[in-house]
């Protein structure tokens, strides 16, 4: 019987899954239909797969799905990846494209993105007038927060333990704006009474941050999206890892990341998708919490890389007045960092047991 795939969850595994499913439709069926239940515009970037692929919703999918087998592949449920033997795009090939898991773990397929041109001029645009008015030659797309990061008042946080903290945001943005151009890849707002040295595209789509790291010179990032596409497009990166694993969701084997793991050894795997475990979360939270010499180690990846610029602007050039200055002023609210300060005194002490 005819299979049709739903692939669900975020960018990043989506991404992953398009490898996997583009081999099925040129070895085994050309017609084979695709349900994406999330983040349909990223198919799009697979000239292979973009006419076999339907939004959920889609009026007469029902017709075409009717007479197949519905096969959900879920990674998380896979015994090799929650056993850190392969990676998200191995995990969804073992899936699609094997009846029974091989014994012998199938090669990572390579993400072949196709950019059209509207995202590949805006991405160019944009990075070439933040050189511009920065006065630095190289551009870094820094993606500091994860799928898990959420804003509640003047609070950030990620109690998936896969965000960069707050306050070490700040510190990295200060000390890469030094030599380079720094781009925020985020859509949560960072509040901040500084001067932050980042450009904060607003409203930027996923396709169009495909556009803007195809034309930068580096990735800095955590466990999200951002780190897939700098892999597919061949470009180097940093990735920094706290409660996940980097066989799992990163790339070892490019050779042009490094990963910095600043969660080995202190985590444990937490099932996602195969049960919830509140404690392993807990236990997790803090693990992107890191000391100067990680910091310094994350500084060191990106120079050895890019080098530093030699003359240092200390004047912006100026672009005219009809061109927008995209680096952002300061607002005059701050975002408060972990742990909280303790305020008003009691007139007892407290019993201690």
């Amino acid at each position: 019987m005819k299979k049709s795939f739903f692939i669900n969850g975020g960018a990043g595994r989506v991404l992953c899954a398009i490898p996997a499913l583009e081999y099925y439709k040129e070895n085994v069926d050309p017609d084979v239909v695709i349900v994406s239940e999330a983040w349909n515009e990223l198919f799009l970037t697979s000239p292979i797969l973009r006419h076999n692929v339907w939004p959920a919703n889609s009026k007469g999918l029902w017709d075409k799905l009717k007479e197949t087998e519905i096969i959900s592949p879920e990674p998380y449920r896979l015994n090799a990846y929650f056993n850190q033997k392969v990676n998200l795009i191995q995990a969804f090939d073992m899936l699609i494209n094997y009846d029974v898991p091989p014994s012998d773990l199938p090669e990572t397929k390579s993400i072949n993105l196709e950019i059209n041109k509207v995202d590949q001029i805006y991405g160019y645009n944009l990075v070439d007038q933040v050189k511009q008015q920065s006065g630095k030659k190289k551009v870094v797309v820094f993606q500091p927060l994860g799928s898990g990061a959420k804003k509640d008042g003047n609070f950030i946080f990620d109690s998936s333990g896969r965000s960069f903290e707050v306050r070490d945001v700040f510190r990295v943005v200060e000390e890469l704006s030094k030599n380079y151009a720094v781009i925020l890849m985020t859509n949560i707002d960072i509040p901040t009474d500084k001067q932050m040295g980042a450009v904060i595209p607003s409203g930027a789509n996923l396709l169009q941050w495909m556009g803007i790291i195809n034309a930068a010179d580096y990735f800095l990032g955590c466990d999200s999206m951002g780190q897939h596409y700098a892999h597919a497009l061949k470009k180097p990166a940093t990735v920094v890892i706290g409660s996940t694993y980097p066989e799992n969701i990163s790339y070892p084997d490019n050779k042009d990341f490094t990963i910095i793991d600043i969660g080995k050894d202190k985590r444990k795997y937490q099932p996602y998708r195969v049960t919830m475990d509140f404690a392993l979360e807990r236990d997790s939270e803090d693990l992107m919490i890191f000391n100067d010499n990680v910091f310094k180690k994350i500084i060191k990846s990106v120079t050895d890389k890019l080098g530093v610029q030699e003359e240092k602007s200390t004047k912006k050039p100026s672009l005219g007045n009809n061109v927008p200055n995209l680096f952002p002023k300061a607002q005059p609210e701050k975002t408060p960092t972990f742990p909280l300060p303790v305020t008003g005194k009691s007139s007892k002490k407290a019993k201690t047991s």
